[in-house]
């Protein structure tokens, strides 16, 4: 066995594309391997900013034997009456390369068939790896990827040089006449030289000779140290930290081959900015990491990494002050100035941009989600109408303010900000930075009640507008996010126990926009399927049992709490033996009943004393059904149902349901979808069955 090393070498890749596309080199790997029946011990990949490798340690040198089997013609088409062989049977044997002889007779689900079995040798794995690697190369992906010069095919940046090895043997192919070889390239500035590897299994400690660290982890945690390390040689107090983010971490990892640490100072009257607004030029802008106190306060320092050592460490500093400096002194100029002008005066001038072209401007938004608040507030926090309503009021007026012109993800935060310097009330603040939460799927939801019920005002006027002018998602194509917002929805309405009949508000969106959109049952409808499957797949990737989500989802979805405590009750409730014949019977009267709708049943009719049973353990469960609805006690309520798995059971023993005598056979009919539909108003049991 030997060791195999893949190493694609490229100009510099964007560092939110390198773990991905690391990830999906491996899987690509494995499923491929395993498709051509190679075996070996373990991977590992590699990632910088200049390569995507891999490991495969213990490579089987052949594929496993196999058996190749062969399914041909029908005996009866194979042989004729006296059992010589057919032209259908000497054409398959023919096309195999053996004779009729070696073929032999199996018995299949449609009868019997000449089949050919045999052992297949394995292939040689460096006969292949050529293939394999080509297609790894031609297979992955990108969230861009270019095409340079007259090359047909395209990567996400310019491919340089390619490593494969197999042990100390080189597999030969080429990528858009790159051909591939055992010359690697060192750190860009530190090794700019080739570097040849004599073996696959010392790829690491090659690297490492030219001043690159391939491995991600290692790469990683040499960042966070050279982090703390460039802080303690500061005479920063000893209380001093490094806020270190683990999104910046990442990012900064995968933007350096070798990190260099250096901390830098800033004045301290930047400090009278809002902690967000530092934070962000820092971090967004030149990636690097704020300084803290014990208390997370804000410090005048910062630390920055450099992908190469220098020599002038005290000129390197400068460098990074000087560019921070800049930044900081816009954010100043655009933060003193924006002050100058009222929250409520830029409101107004919200008419000049733009919402979405059929669905005119944010302020006309800004009007609608006011009255979503209301009309929210009203029913689920009346206490807090006057808040919510002007946090609603003035939820979008920092879009137009300087600050968030230059530094967009401050949305909400500046207005927030720039709220209590109005004297606005602190709860108007906190609902203006709140209602863009959360801010992607399991980010921090609202705190406060008036963010919460903003927030949903938002994101359900831009559901409703978007889909009322058929603008909704297909495919992978969202361009108003739609999905996240519907999260976002679910997860707000969830966290805070709201009790909100999601097509009643989705209607009363759609009505706010007036005839501008269509805001019709079927645009409604549209809606609530579309959030219905946001729900489900939600649920089930929170590990809910997914037939539980079904059965209630396929029959009601408006309340998503109420929908919430039925599915816990389906999951409890499914560990019931007796549970699970009930739903196999259920699926059984489901099946029956599917074209009739009638419930009138006539007692008088009745032949059986299956059918009285049936009928009186009915009017027992109505009355309990009734009661348990109004109360949600849905454990109650499926334990009830319980009582019919006897009653139904003997039914379909005892009688003929599909009777001669046209009124016994509509009579029994309504009697099962009398009983169904009952059984429908808390969920779909059939779909619990696991058959």
């Amino acid at each position: 066995m030997n060791d195999l090393l893949f190493e694609i070498g490229t100009e510099e890749i964007p560092a939110g594309f390198l773990n991905p596309a690391a990830e999906q080199l491996q899987l690509l790997f494995e499923a491929k391997a395993e498709k051509r029946n190679i075996l070996f011990e373990s991977i590992k990949t590699f990632s910088t900013p200049r390569r995507l490798a891999l490991l495969v340690c213990n490579l089987a040198e052949r594929q496993r034997d196999s058996l190749e089997i062969s399914l041909g013609p029908s005996r009866a088409a194979a042989f004729d009456a006296d059992g010589k062989p057919t032209r259908a049977a000497e054409g398959f044997a023919r096309s195999k390369g053996v004779t009729v002889a070696e073929l032999s007779v199996v018995e299949t689900p449609k009868g019997e068939y000449l089949q050919l079995t045999r052992e297949v040798k394995g292939q040689s794995s460096s006969a292949l790896l050529p293939g394999l690697l080509q297609e790894l190369i031609l297979e992955l992906s990108f969230p861009k990827s270019m095409k340079w010069g007259s090359y047909h095919n395209t990567f996400a940046r310019p491919v340089q040089w390619l490593v494969a090895l197999l042990g100390d043997t080189v597999i030969e192919l080429e990528f858009e006449g790159v051909p591939s070889g055992r010359l690697t390239k060192g750190h860009r500035f530190m090794a700019s030289g080739e570097k040849e590897i004599a073996r696959a299994s010392e790829y690491e400690a090659v690297m490492e000779s030219v001043s690159v660290i391939a491995d991600f982890t290692r790469r990683e945690q040499a960042v966070f140290e050279e982090v703390n390390s460039a802080l303690s040689s500061t005479d920063f107090p000893a209380t001093a930290a490094v806020a270190v983010d683990q999104q910046l971490l990442q990012t900064v990892t995968n933007l350096v081959e070798k990190p260099f640490g250096v901390c830098g100072r800033f004045d301290d009257k930047f400090l009278q900015l809002p902690k967000d607004v530092l934070v962000t030029s820092m971090r967004e802008h030149q990636k690097y990491f704020p300084v803290v106190n014990d208390k997370q306060d804000l410090l005048a320092g910062f630390v920055a990494v450099n992908n190469t050592g220098v020599k002038d460490i005290a000129l390197t500093r400068e460098g990074h002050e000087r560019v921070l400096r800049a930044r900081l002194e816009d954010a100043l100029f655009f933060f003193e100035s924006d002050k100058k002008v009222r929250l409520e005066e830029r409101r107004e001038k919200l008419s000049g941009i733009i919402f979405q072209a059929k669905l005119g401007s944010v302020k006309e938004k800004v009007d609608r989600v006011v009255k979503l608040t209301r009309l929210l507030c009203e029913h689920l926090e009346p206490e807090i109408v006057h808040i919510a309503c002007r946090g609603a009021e003035l939820c979008k007026a920092d879009l137009i303010t300087d600050m968030v012109g230059e530094f967009p993800t401050l949305q909400g935060i500046m207005g927030s900000a720039y709220a209590l310097h109005d004297n606005e009330d602190k709860a108007v603040a906190e609902a203006i930075r709140e209602h863009y939460m959360p801010m992607r799927s399991g980010a921090d939801l609202p705190v406060s009640a008036a963010g919460a019920i903003v927030g949903l005002a938002d994101r359900i006027d831009t559901i409703a507008g978007c889909f009322g002018i058929g603008q909704q998602p297909t495919g992978t194509a969202d361009p108003f996010g739609l999905r996240r917002l519907s999260l976002a929805v679910l997860h707000i309405i969830e966290d805070r126990r709201y009790e909100l009949l999601l097509p009643d508000i989705m209607q009363k969106a759609l009505a706010l926009y007036g005839d501008r959109v269509d805001g019709s049952g079927e645009t409604v409808d549209s809606i609530i399927s579309f959030i219905r499957n946001r729900f489900n797949n939600d649920c089930t990737a929170r590990g809910m049992d997914s037939r539980a989500v079904d059965a209630v989802t396929s029959v009601v979805f408006e309340d998503v709490n109420d929908c919430l405590k039925r599915i816990e009750a389906f999951s409890d409730m499914k560990q019931d033996a007796s549970f699970e014949v009930l739903s196999a019977s259920f699926k059984r009267v489901r099946n029956i009943v599917k074209d009739n709708s009638d419930t009138a049943v006539e007692p008088g009719l009745f032949e059986a004393d299956a059918e009285r049973e049936l009928w009186e353990a009915f009017q027992v469960l109505e009355l309990s059904t009734r009661k348990g609805l109004e109360n949600k006690d849905y454990p109650g309520l499926l334990a009830d149902m319980l009582e019919l798995k006897n009653p139904i059971d003997r039914f379909f023993d005892e009688v003929m349901v599909m009777a001669e005598d046209q009124q016994l056979r509509r009579n029994r009919l309504n009697l099962m979808t009398a009983v169904g539909n009952l059984i429908l108003e808390v969920g779909d049991i059939s779909r619990m069955h696991a058959a």
